[in-house]
């Protein structure tokens, strides 16, 4: 497929007489081949897994789904790496018509002057003028790109020949046109011979460990011809009007080489997003099965259980909005599309959330009792409820206790602000509803990212809600600073939430006296104690201070203020608090300490809460369960 295959051999004839256009007919014939076997998959996904479903039970009809999604799996191999070759030759090609660009000028400019370019490469030019002296024309003579010009005056009385320099600047750049040809045909040549699957009909996840590799690959050598073109600086409502021009040849090569990229792309249509992203996912899977660690093994673990679950095909449909490795993990998942939904919500998790099995199931599950809620709520209007882990939560552990303090700070939550509405201005730009009902939901930590993304500049885009559950604040005094006027902020809080009644910071820096500083000293110590002590309050100094600390808080109803500013379920704060149950008492036997901060999306732990956030989704908060602020 290549010129030379690397050869030193390659002349300036060569170069200039390739023809491009049959490298990029090769690519477009990988090409069908690629989209071929994402139409089979796309069959087999949307049709006939869905029809066994639907009509077949039985061992029978088990095998048969799994050799489908078998074949399904396959096929999405073949979509990945038919993909990586056509951009590969298209890169070729578009690498080796630069090249013939600075020869073709060099050649031009050679003609003009009338100098004769030789096979070799050297320049030749005539003689010209007379010299300062003798009154003879200056002579010609012959430059090369590897020495000196070949005839040179007798004496420095003779004025040199101007067309010297000039035929020595074009065999220079004759010479590094084929010598850069050269090592792009080499450079090529190693790809694509590395670019070819194991013999069989399946595909295991080494398989998928190796396409990872050739993917990284690709994108490296297309960085000038694709990624370079990705408006990673424009806003979400610009990279929409990206996409939409370019043509379909360009975004199936982008979602070939760049899934990783267009996935995560916040202003991409939801369904494309979910198509790079359940690409990308399987060769993040493949990525991280070939590394050790910890780490790896956790964010493994997350990545099988949300691919099982998009697998399922269970309902509301699930759409893979965002996927990633890097920090604590990435993962953005809606039940429902959200760019056909006419109610949309965004729910942030906070404290200790990354990506891992915990994560996959039970986040996940959050933002689908959402989505089933809010569709029982308002059972002729379309709903999608998304579940954002898009920035770096605060994590606790024993073995970090520098860690440990990321909760007591509002960086982790100001750079996910952020992210946060940069997502939401996506969510705004390829939604097809003129006005559609969008609510944001943080809950814990994250109810104070979705806070500091309420009081930056504009708002969070398209909000018209704002609910907070569990929140040990919003870092902000009041719900008006939070940009939906405080009739559309909504909270949550459980009496027997300890975050929900943490000291302020002022107690908690041991100026606090009696019984605030009792239970801020029970905080400070539990956030060097692990997740629990975080939580609670006092694991450090034994859990019967941390319970003693936590009551004496419980005791101080008439103080409004909380870590991150006026506790947002306080008659100070301005906000409607809606009703929860209160939940297990702390350290109540056959529960678990935080279990009265994790039940507010839950209906079978907690339907009051999770039916009136139902219904703020749905639109009709003007029907909830109202409880007076403290």
């Amino acid at each position: 497929m290549t010129v030379g295959a690397g050869s030193s051999e390659l002349t300036w004839a060569q170069l200039r007489d390739l023809n491009c256009s049959e490298l990029e007919g090769a690519a477009d014939g990988w090409g069908k081949a690629s989209n071929r076997a994402d139409a089979g998959r796309d069959r087999i996904e949307k049709q006939l897994l869905n029809g066994l479903r639907e009509t077949q039970q039985g061992a029978a009809a088990d095998a048969a789904v799994g050799r489908l999604r078998q074949l399904s799996r396959n096929l999405q191999y073949v979509y990945t790496e038919c993909g990586l070759v056509r951009t590969t030759l298209n890169s070729l090609a578009h690498e080796m018509k630069a090249q013939q660009r600075v020869l073709r000028e060099a050649l031009e400019d050679a003609q003009a002057l009338r100098f004769t370019v030789h096979a070799d490469g050297s320049v030749t030019y005539p003689e010209v003028g007379e010299g300062l002296v003798a009154g003879k024309p200056l002579a010609g003579g012959t430059a090369s790109a590897k020495g000196a010009p070949g005839l040179l005056p007798p004496s420095g009385l003779v004025a040199p020949n101007p067309n010297t320099a000039k035929a020595q600047d074009i065999a220079d750049r004759v010479a590094k046109a084929v010598r850069a040809a050269a090592e792009v045909d080499w450079r090529f040549a190693r790809i694509l011979r590395k670019l070819k699957a194991e013999e069989g009909l399946k595909v295991p996840d080494r398989t998928w460990t190796d396409a990872a590799g050739d993917a990284a690959v690709v994108r490296d050598v297309a960085g000038g011809y694709l990624r370079s073109r990705i408006p990673y600086d424009a806003s979400p409502a610009a990279r929409r009007e990206w996409w939409a021009g370019l043509t379909d040849e360009q975004r199936e090569e982008y979602l070939a080489v760049y899934p990783d990229q267009i996935g995560n792309l916040d202003g991409i249509p939801a369904l494309v997003r979910d198509t790079a992203n359940r690409d990308n996912l399987q060769l993040l899977i493949g990525k991280l099965e070939g590394r050790d660690g910890e780490r790896a093994e956790t964010q493994l673990a997350g990545l099988r259980e949300i691919d099982r679950q998009l697998q399922a095909g269970r309902q509301p449909p699930m759409y893979l909005l965002g996927i990633g490795d890097e920090g604590n993990g990435r993962a953005i998942v809606s039940y429902g599309n959200p760019d056909t939904a006419r109610n949309v919500s965004a729910y942030v998790p906070g404290l200790n959330t990354s990506l891992d099995a915990d994560f996959a199931k039970n986040d996940l599950k959050r933002a689908r009792d959402t989505a089933i809620g809010a569709k029982e709520m308002d059972p002729n209007s379309s709903t999608a409820s998304i579940v954002w882990l898009g920035y770096d939560a605060p994590q606790t552990s024993t073995g970090d206790p520098v860690g440990n303090f990321d909760v007591m700070a509002e960086s982790n939550a100001r750079t996910g602000a952020s992210a946060y509405n940069n997502f939401m201005a996506g969510i705004s730009a390829t939604n097809q509803h003129e006005d559609p009902h969008v609510t944001a939901i943080g809950h814990s930590y994250g109810s104070l990212t979705v806070g500091l993304a309420a009081q930056e500049r504009g708002g969070i885009p398209g909000a018209d809600d704002v609910v907070l559950v569990g929140s040990p604040g919003t870092g902000a005094h009041s719900a008006e600073e939070l940009g939906v006027g405080k009739q559309h902020v909504f909270v949550g809080a459980a009496d027997n939430d300890p975050v929900t009644k943490l000291p302020n910071s002022r107690e908690a820096s041991g100026l606090g006296t009696g019984a605030a500083g009792g239970a801020s000293t029970g905080f400070v110590l539990g956030m060097s104690a692990g997740p629990v002590g975080a939580i609670v309050g006092g694991a450090a100094g034994g859990i019967a201070g941390g319970a003693a600390g936590y009551a004496a808080q419980d005791a101080q109803s008439e103080e409004s203020d909380v870590w991150f500013g006026t506790d947002p379920a306080h008659r100070d704060f301005g906000a409607n608090r809606f009703a929860v149950s209160d939940g297990p008492r702390l350290l109540e036997r056959g529960h678990s300490p935080t279990e009265a901060h994790s039940n507010y999306f839950d209906p079978a732990k907690d339907q009051m809460s999770a039916d009136n956030i139902a219904r703020i989704v749905a639109g009709k908060s003007g029907e909830i369960e109202r409880e007076r602020p403290r």
